[in-house]
């Protein structure tokens, strides 16, 4: 088959600028081949090489004495004690979702869940972020309704529980949503698998599912904007196979046990090519790939298409020889193909081979740790405007429309669609702050939440970021969780234009800010950028995902909100509204600054809510919606009233940051009173949770009146 003649338009298609060609034609001293082309595409496209986020993502903390594998792998890696480790990461699959939504958000839980077990980890947990249009707009419903079935119908075959995960609506993401997925499994902490290839003439071993031509190009396709060409774009969305994917986790946990991995890498974006690529850069080695041998399930595959296909439920694996005929026996008898496709060499070199001729041969180093690397200009973003007044609302009208928001009404149509009980170890189910799961055959516990307000990041990307791990911090905190570690998913619009540029540096800088003086260090993650449509950028979004632990199930801080229960506040209260849920969906404006965080305040009361959590029967964090939300959800929750004497549309609506709601008898609230006068840390009592009525100063309304809006709300938007 005649190759293509490599013309400008066709390196434009690859993503590949004009100044990036020419680094190409220096770094091999001739033309490359059409396949040679594909490679380098596929591994200096944003999405792989990390071109325009590599300056920045290295300001930030990835190291403390928790952690035992940081950023670079598969995924990070945390010590949780007894010989224990929790292995966890988070990545978008924003486009393909976009183009093609059940298979978008299936193969981006089957990715993540790859990314975990390749390090050697059973996965016990997922979470996702979804971000949507606005509910009205035309493609908004067909978009929840086939992520929400996409997710649900992967992770509930595969056979992992949800724990938790956000919904959020705004006009920003209508022409691009994304769906960022998080998972977490067990490992044994002198167990864990890398990726780095060692030794010479060691067999590379392909195994697992057939390679198609699903998903070509789609790692390039993931850093380039949206236009008016996007349903052309739908082949480069891989196809999932859960019940494939869970016979791969099960047989890839075997063959550990053999002893016959000698490293072992996920095939995810750009497929053969990047985990190959990755292999053979960590470990210093070139490596040869014979394409005859690898297991096809379409006719007539070139060179090209078997290197960038993303087909799904792949890996790749250098084996140690003399244990081959062990480590072929575990996938004969699960089911999967096993095929030898190369093997390492000591020359740089990454020579592909194809029915004895060459296709491409290249400097192995110079496609990965050499790609090139931009220090974009940026712009810091603006201060934000003064608040303009907000006039004083009636208390129940602001609850209600909160409630009657997608955005904030409660998610149950989402997570009912998802498993949350499989496996049998789920401490919590969503919908009720961080999910937790108990580790199996011990007394702990690991707690998961995932966090941002895109919003508070556009107004301040500084702030915003800092909000980000905060609120994770106090999701982690409320329910009696010390945090551990995060993982990023930084979601933007396109880097190149210095404004975009300047939301991701202060994001960053904020984020890092934040994980230093919380103690939660940044082990993994993942960046997306270029999510724009017709020039319209999202909203800045860097979702933080957080793990935290707890030694024994009796440090659970629970739900059991009680007829005649003292509410009471902890941290300072100033009424902040700028960029608020209020002013969003009651007055439809969003100005004024984002909140300040104090990190020290949130520090200092994160610690006094775990040291006095004996004294606590429920809590929560204080966020989007402020006092008024988070005391309904308590309420809603235990199915009991709940009354505030303040009224003012500041105290009950402002998002001040380092905040918590606690519920607490009577006695117990005057121990805590004395305890946090003590700590220096602020506490008011606001009201107390007594009948079935929301009563706050003057204005009432029935609870049962208001939670059949909170249920109803968010299916009746997109269902």
């Amino acid at each position: 088959m005649q190759e293509p003649a490599i013309t400008p338009d066709l390196i434009a298609a690859h993503g590949l600028k004009p100044e990036e060609y020419d680094m190409i034609l220096e770094i091999i001293g001739r033309e490359p081949s059409f396949t040679e082309l594909g490679i380098f595409s596929a591994m200096w496209n944003e999405h792989c090489s990390y071109k325009s986020s590599k300056k920045w993502l290295r300001t930030l903390p990835t190291s403390g004495p928790q952690v035992i594998c940081g950023p670079g792998e598969n995924a990070g890696v945390v010590d949780i004690g007894d010989g224990q480790a929790v292995v966890f990461k988070m990545e978008s699959h924003n486009h393909p979702s976009y183009i093609e939504p059940y298979q978008g958000a299936a193969t981006g839980v089957g990715g993540i869940l790859r990314d975990v077990f390749t390090m050697g980890a059973r996965p016990i947990a997922s979470m996702n972020a979804l971000s949507f249009g606005e509910p009205g707009h035309h493609k908004t419903r067909q978009l929840v309704n086939g992520v929400v079935e996409g997710i649900g119908g992967y992770g509930n075959c595969f056979g992992v529980p949800c724990v938790g995960g956000e919904v959020r609506f705004h006009p920003a993401y209508n022409g691009n949503c994304l769906v960022n997925a998080f998972a977490a499994g067990l490992a044994d902490s002198d167990k864990i698998f890398y990726s780095a290839a060692s030794g010479v003439g060691m067999p590379v071993v392909y195994l697992g599912a057939k390679t198609g031509r699903d998903g070509v190009g789609g790692a390039t396709m993931a850093s380039a904007e949206f236009d008016d060409t996007i349903e052309e774009k739908r082949p480069t969305v891989q196809v999932g196979d859960p019940f494939t994917e869970k016979r791969l986790m099960e047989a890839t946990l075997e063959l550990m046990q053999t002893g016959a991995v000698i490293s072992i890498q996920d095939m995810g974006a750009a497929g053969l090519t990047c985990s190959a690529v990755e292999m053979g850069d960590k470990g210093g080695l070139g490596v040869r790939l014979d394409l005859e041998t690898v297991p096809q399930r379409e006719e007539n595959m070139t060179a090209y298409e078997m290197m960038l296909s993303e087909s799904q439920e792949r890996m790749l694996m250098v084996l140690k020889p003399e244990l081959e005929a062990e480590a072929r026996a575990v996938f004969v008898k699960w089911d999967l193909d096993f095929a030898i496709v190369g093997e390492t060499i000591a020359e740089d070199r990454f020579l592909i081979m194809h029915n004895g001729e060459v296709k491409a041969d290249l400097p192995l180093s110079k496609l990965a740790s050499t790609a090139p690397e931009y220090d974009r200009p940026w712009v810091p973003t603006p201060q934000a405007e003064e608040l303009a007044e907000v006039p004083q609302i009636d208390p129940i009208d602001g609850l209600r429309a909160l409630l009657s928001s997608p955005n904030y009404a409660g998610k149950q149509w989402v997570y009912e669609q998802y498993d949350t009980m499989v496996m049998a170890d789920t401490a919590r189910t969503p919908g009720l702050g961080a999910g937790m799961i108990r580790v199996h055959g011990t007394d702990k516990v690991l707690a998961f939440t995932s966090d941002v307000t895109p919003r508070y990041v556009r107004a301040n990307p500084e702030e915003g970021g800092k909000q980000a791990v905060a609120e994770a911090y106090r999701n982690l905190t409320a329910v009696g969780a010390k945090p551990l570690a995060t993982t990023d998913n930084l979601n933007f619009g396109n880097p190149e234009k210095p404004e975009i540029m300047g939301q991701f540096v202060g994001a960053i800088q904020g984020i890092g800010a934040a994980v230093a003086a919380l103690d939660m260090p940044i082990v993994s993650g993942n960046v997306s950028l270029y999510n724009e449509t017709d020039g319209q950028a999202i909203l800045p979004t860097p979702t933080i995902g957080a793990v935290g632990l707890l030694s024994h199930t009796d440090e659970i801080i629970g739900n059991e909100v009680r007829e005649g229960h003292v509410a009471m506040v902890i941290g300072e209260t100033n009424g902040h509204l700028g960029q608020s849920a209020l002013l969003a969906e009651v007055f439809n404006r969003e100005d004024g600054d984002a909140p300040h965080v104090d990190l020290e305040a949130e520090q200092r009361n994160g610690e006094f809510i775990r040291a006095n959590r004996d004294m606590i029967k429920a809590c929560t964090d204080l966020g989007d919606g402020g006092l008024a939300l988070a005391a309904f959800e308590l309420a809603e929750a235990a199915k009991v009233g709940i009354h505030l004497d303040d009224a003012s549309t500041e105290f009950l609506f402002g998002e001040d940051q380092a905040r918590y709601l606690v519920a607490c008898n009577f006695d117990q609230a005057e121990a805590l009173m004395i305890a946090a006068g003590q700590a220096g840390v602020p506490l008011v009592s606001v009201g107390r949770f007594t009948g079935d009525s929301v009563k706050i100063g003057a204005s009432e309304a029935p609870l049962e009146e208001l939670t059949a809006t909170f249920r109803s709300s968010f299916a009746e938007a997109v269902a």
